[in-house]
């Protein structure tokens, strides 16, 4: 039957109606809080990009935040919104300070659009301005005004005080998770140096910004020379080689983390390796130039065009309003602040040569054994022995499916079999593992094309030469909740964090978290993953139900399964320490303290306890 295409069929949204019907336009990806750059952590960002351009125009040293697992508060020292427009500006779109640029310069925050999205996906928000001795508070559900008291006399200090709670009918099981926090808050303090933010009593502060980044975020004893840090009008830059494998970058754009890089990153990359050879007057390879590089690089730049709302990735090709190419601008700089630090200390110099030098050796040593493993990898028909492969993928550039793409890996047959035949084979894919793998901790990245299945796996995940082209977007370890299980869940972390920890950093890397039981009785079934929602089920299906104890994935039916790696799979992130290079945490866990390891497995597994209580 044809459907009538008329006038009754076309329908205006409202502001809030939009953003509630369509939140991706605005926030990018909903999510549960595990990975980053969920959702709820983009409500906080808008929140705090405001603050943080009221800091840039000189008002305001400090910003509160205080956090609970559902709960926002945020609160500036600033000037405050202007009191008539309190309610327009966080309820009504296309009203903003940031839209005067003699009032906000090279600002990040969008008081026209990102306030207006937090108010309309959050069941509670409430916005409260101090301004000379006035206070002006509003607060909202859902988008919609609930109470708008008149303006009252105050003697706190001049500021906005923001409340919020995501709504729970949008970002479903949602929980902010600390670490998260943690490093979205210290790059904050970076890149604004002087600044000073309190998040739940605890102090964030930078007196050297992209250096003290760089200090904190790599292993100092393995720099080959003191980190080199670079300061100009509009842009500054660290940079440091070291030992480990890749290129480790951060980089940001009026204070907003692009994790996906952008022009000003291909920028940095480009003037870099031309800076190194009109310097040493040598044609070098790129890659040797880049490898074991880790560099931050922090941009401003007035009126900044973003490939999305979520503010990612950087499309500016230009310095507006001066027109200067963002390419040229940053070749420039590095061409004439690099060049001189290096005629300037001869040493840094020379121990820079030598790295570059060294990875020239490694790579024509690796040229053989890589065309011979990737012949291997030919020959092993990758897609029908170890991969069953998903039809979406991440690096397919187009459609909002390619976030959702996930691939299990497993170790062993019954395992795998189970989540191969429950998978949503447009978006889920299955790498099996036979056996243990290797304890790669220490080894050279030689052993990754040696060995039959590293070498696969990294051809299955498309990250040989960068994780740009990764086809998955979350990348998601399966194994047993048993000794054996977490043996082999800690060599599979070895092999990411040893050979691609920009995996981890970018937050592609998961623990699929599975029941350890099974209650029901003849009407219900409840699934358990811990022992507290083991009692709880117990207390609703009585004392009597049936009580089954997942030993391991392999004893899941495929059609169970399909219900843990569905909407409500959980997965516990990979998060890497801000405080802990990534060294140290693989000696902690994979060097020759083989007791404390022991311990730590131990210590983290819920089966002995669990099994006793049931």
């Amino acid at each position: 039957m044809e459907v009538k295409y008329t006038e009754e069929n076309i329908r205006s949204l409202d502001w809030r109606e939009h953003i509630r019907m369509r939140p991706g336009m605005y926030i990018g990806k909903l999510g549960n809080g595990s990975a980053p750059d969920d959702g709820i952590y983009v409500l906080a960002k808008e929140i705090l990009d405001n603050c943080i351009d009221e800091y840039l125009m000189g008002h305001g040293k400090k910003i509160e935040v205080n956090i609970t697992e559902e709960k926002v508060i945020v609160r500036d020292y600033g000037r405050g919104i202007p009191l008539g427009k309190v309610v327009d500006c966080v309820a009504k779109i296309n009203t903003g300070g940031k839209y005067d640029s003699k009032a906000f310069q090279k600002s990040v925050g969008l008081n026209g659009v990102g306030t207006k999205a937090v108010n309309a996906l959050s069941s509670y928000f409430c916005v409260r301005s101090i301004r000379d001795g006035k206070e002006k508070c509003a607060e909202f559900q859902r988008g919609k005004l609930m109470s708008d008291p008149p303006v009252t006399p105050t003697e706190e200090t001049n500021g906005t005080k923001i409340t919020f709670i995501p709504d729970s009918q949008i970002f479903k099981n949602y929980r902010y998770i600390p670490e998260h926090l943690d490093g979205l808050l210290w790059n904050y303090a970076y890149l604004n140096a002087g600044l000073t933010i309190l998040f739940n009593g605890q102090k964030y502060h930078s007196k050297r910004g992209l250096f003290d980044l760089l200090s904190k975020k790599t292993e100092v004893e393995n720099h080959r020379y003191p980190i080199i840090h670079l300061q100009g009008t509009d842009i500054e830059i660290a940079m440091i080689h070291g030992n480990h494998y890749g290129e480790q970058y951060y980089t940001f754009v009026n204070g907003q983390y692009t994790t996906q890089g952008g022009t000003h990153l291909s920028a940095f990359r480009e003037g870099l390796l031309k800076t190194v050879r009109d310097f040493y007057k040598k044609d070098f390879d790129a890659a040797d130039v880049r490898q074991s590089i880790a560099a931050a690089i922090s941009l401003r730049v007035q009126d900044p065009v973003f490939e999305s709302q979520t503010k990612t990735k950087l499309g500016s090709i230009t310095m507006a309003p001066k027109g200067t190419s963002i390419r040229v601008f940053v070749g420039d700089f590095l061409r004439k602040n690099l060049d001189n630090y290096l005629h300037k200390n001869k040493e840094v110099a020379d121990r820079l040569l030598k790295r570059i030098l060294q990875s020239e050796r490694e790579r024509k040593e690796m040229a053989g054994i890589r065309k011979l493993a990737n012949q291997r990898a030919k020959k092993a028909n990758l897609h029908n022995k170890k991969l069953r492969d998903c039809k979406v993928h991440l690096n397919d550039k187009r459609g909002d499916k390619r976030y959702e793409t996930t691939v299990f890996i497993t170790e062993g047959d019954s395992a795998s079999g189970s989540i191969t035949k429950a998978r949503d084979i447009q978006t889920q894919a299955v790498f099996s593992l036979r056996g243990k793998p290797l304890n790669c901790y220490k080894l050279t990245k030689k052993i990754v094309y040696e060995n039959e299945e590293f070498n696969l796996l990294q051809h299955a995940l498309n990250i040989e030469e960068t994780i740009e082209d990764l086809r998955y977007n979350n990348v998601v370890i399966a194994t047993d909740a048993d000794v054996d299980g977490m043996h082999i869940r800690l060599l599979i972390l070895t092999f990411f964090l040893q050979f691609f920890p920009e995996l981890v950093r970018n937050g592609h890397l998961y623990i699929l978290q599975t029941p350890l039981f099974r209650v029901r009785n003849k009407k219900e079934t409840i699934y358990c993953y811990n022992q507290t929602e083991k009692n709880k089920a117990l207390s609703k299906l009585g004392k009597t139900s049936e009580i089954t104890r997942f030993k391991g994935l392999g004893e899941i039916s495929p059609n169970e399964f399909s219900h843990f790696i569905g909407d409500d799979m959980r997965l516990e992130p990979v998060i890497i320490n801000n405080n802990t290079p990534v060294d140290h945490t693989l000696d902690y866990y994979m060097g020759k303290n083989t007791p404390q390891r022991q311990r730590f497995i131990i210590d983290n597994l819920k089966v002995e306890k669990d099994v006793a209580h049931v």
